[in-house]
């Protein structure tokens, strides 16, 4: 095993996409999305939700460890619109 890993980690995180109040849409992840929700609604989130408020959760997916959400939500992010956009209608 490698040095730092823990064995039988927890599928606790999940990735979220939000759409902001102007459109745009951001991608996070957390382990408890209601409660990052309500943080981002109160511009207590991310810098970036806290100046395109209002926001709206629009996809997630859950159980995943640490790593493989922030593995995933960098997939996300840098896929182009469209792709995001068919992610969250459940075509992909």
């Amino acid at each position: 095993m490698l040095q730092g890993m823990k064995k039988g980690r927890k599928k606790e995180w999940s990735v979220y996409i939000l759409r902001c109040g102007d459109g745009t849409l951001y991608t996070g992840i957390a382990k408890d999305i209601e409660k990052r929700l309500v943080q981002h609604s109160k511009g207590k989130g991310a810098v970036y939700t806290r100046t395109h408020l209002p926001v709206q959760l629009l996809y997630q997916e859950n159980h995943m460890t640490r790593s493989e959400a922030l593995i995933r939500e960098a997939q996300i992010k840098r896929s182009p619109r469209s792709k995001k956009e068919k992610l969250i209608l459940g075509v992909l």
